[in-house]
């Protein structure tokens, strides 16, 4: 299961929001100190609030939370401290990796864009991609479904004009990496980097 949580105490108050499935109709309801936000249509739980949470654990952060295992295990604790039965499974693998660009096709719907099959260490995933400088061969930064960018979007699977994808290959812009270079284009890596490893994120 993807999950992203988010704390901002100026911003937002002294809540965790753990969200898990974006869906257009919500209802919600509330036990204790937790909110369940839940799909109206299926019952599915697709959000979680924990307030007052600093009472009880401290999260040093100003937006996205790196989750950790004890994280997620107190998070399952709350929902089960309040009266929920649901309990989160998160995956916890790195969302932004090290990908090896197997292929590179130019889109059949779409002439700036280009169809590629990138190694992501434990499987290849097809991402399209607008940037001018993709190449197969190179060595590049990819935001896995479940990445949250520096501007705060949420990587998700996406059908760009009739092809699918699954990530993002990101410029060092988008990565919000000082100095950037901000013509188009995405960063790529030299060989010493081990694909499938983890990309070290700093924002």
């Amino acid at each position: 299961m993807i999950v992203n949580a988010f704390y901002n105490e100026k911003g937002v108050g002294d809540t965790l929001l753990v969200h898990l499935k974006d869906v257009e109709k919500t209802n919600n309801e509330s036990k204790g100190n937790v909110t369940r936000i839940f799909d109206a249509e299926t019952g599915e739980t697709v959000a979680i609030n924990i307030f007052e949470v600093s009472k009880k654990r401290q999260f040093d952060a100003n937006g996205k939370v790196n989750l950790t295992e004890e994280d997620v295990a107190f998070i399952n604790q709350e929902l089960a401290d309040n009266g929920f039965d649901f309990v989160v499974e998160a995956d916890l693998s790195p969302k932004f990796v090290v990908g090896y660009v197997v292929s590179k096709e130019k889109h059949p719907n779409a002439d700036k864009l280009n169809v590629c099959q990138v190694d992501l260490g434990d499987k290849t995933v097809q991402i399209v991609c607008g940037a001018p400088n993709v190449e197969a061969g190179q060595k590049v930064v990819v935001a896995k479904i479940g990445a949250v960018m520096p501007s705060g979007l949420i990587i998700k699977p996406s059908n760009l004009r009739g092809e699918d994808s699954f990530g993002m290959i990101c410029a060092a812009r988008e990565l919000a990496i000082p100095d950037a270079p901000q013509e188009k284009g995405i960063m790529v890596l030299d060989d010493s980097y081990e694909t499938g490893a983890a990309y070290p994120i700093t924002f």
